[in-house]
């Protein structure tokens, strides 16, 4: 990190507030190389602790600056590491109180914009998303609300980019641990004064774990990515060699090069399998629409969508 960077950050952090000026000259200093150093971005953090009504310019610069040293830091870029994800955890929690709205939002972002992310960023976030519906504090509240447990259209959408994010649980579909953290936040908040939208995210989010579509090559981990492009940038010439890994690393490319069919499903008998509700599915939800006692007009609206989609309406 540079002096002039540090002094810019440590000055803007003094003053509690940043000014143009200061965004301009960190955004300058801090992008000299073309990447954000770990320096640099813990400086970033602790000016964002000390400020205390941030702007939309300052909120901007943060997220970009961050998201860039998380995501395109290290090899291979658009992944975090173990390590990279438990240190933003930890910057954001370093200042001993509650995620920021610019904090959530930065979060959100990375779990939309990132390949993939470690559990414990995704916990983390899923954890603040449901804390503060439940609890009424939290970065989307302002400071607290008439009702604590409802959920706000701030957090609708925050919901749905997070549980819909590349990086997510299972990539651009709903997994079975957010679809249970929808029924229970449906549950706590069923009389109170929800965002319109929230029946639909409940409809929709439970629906496409039970009857989404999921390719199982939606996502895959920082470390096979990293063997993947060590394999690409092998230019050893051994034709051997190469066809072995080759059968390892991609076993239905043969089936492609060489005109062999493929005896495995279609993506259009995939997506159909996925449809339907299985026996397994359909016990999960009842037990899931049991714990509150009753079918409330959520569950009903979500039963009778299965029932549509099936054709058993």
């Amino acid at each position: 990190m540079t002096m002039h960077f540090a002094d810019i950050a440590r000055h803007a952090a003094a003053d509690g507030g940043i000014s143009s000026d200061e965004i301009l000259a960190m955004r300058q200093a801090g992008w000299a190389d073309g990447r954000m150093t770990r320096a640099e971005a813990e400086a970033i953090f602790a000016a964002q602790h000390a400020t205390q009504n941030p702007s939309s310019e300052w909120s901007d610069f943060f997220v970009e600056a961050i998201k860039q040293h998380v995501l395109e830091g290290s090899e291979p870029r658009g992944y975090a590491s173990e390590e990279e994800a438990h240190w933003l955890v930890g910057q954001v929690k370093a200042d001993g109180k509650v995620c920021s709205m610019t904090e959530l939002e930065l979060l959100t972002r990375i779990i939309e914009k990132a390949h993939n992310v470690p559990s414990v960023l995704k916990d983390y976030v899923l954890e603040v998303i449901e804390t503060e519906v439940l609890t009424g504090t939290g970065p989307t509240r302002d400071g607290g609300e008439l009702s604590d447990t409802h959920v706000t259209e701030a957090e609708c959408k925050l919901t749905r980019r997070v549980i819909f994010g590349v990086a997510s649980d299972r990539p651009a579909a709903v997994s079975r641990r957010e679809a249970e953290m929808l029924f229970r936040i449906k549950d706590a908040s069923e009389h109170a004064a929800n965002a319109p939208d929230f029946k639909r995210l409940f409809v929709q989010g439970v629906g496409n774990y039970m009857m989404g579509f999921a390719g199982a090559a939606g996502q895959i981990s920082r470390d096979r990515q990293l063997e993947l492009d060590a394999f690409i940038a092998d230019n050893k010439p051994s034709v051997g060699r190469f066809m072995g890994e080759m059968a390892v690393a991609a076993p239905n490319a043969f089936g492609v090069v060489f005109g062999k069919r493929d005896s495995g499903p279609t993506r259009d008998e995939q997506v159909a399998a996925d449809a339907a509700v299985t026996d397994g599915e359909q016990n999960w939800v009842d037990s899931q629409i049991g714990l509150n006692g009753k079918v409330d007009e959520y569950d009903q609206a979500l039963l009778e969508f299965i029932a549509e989609e099936t054709g058993r309406a």
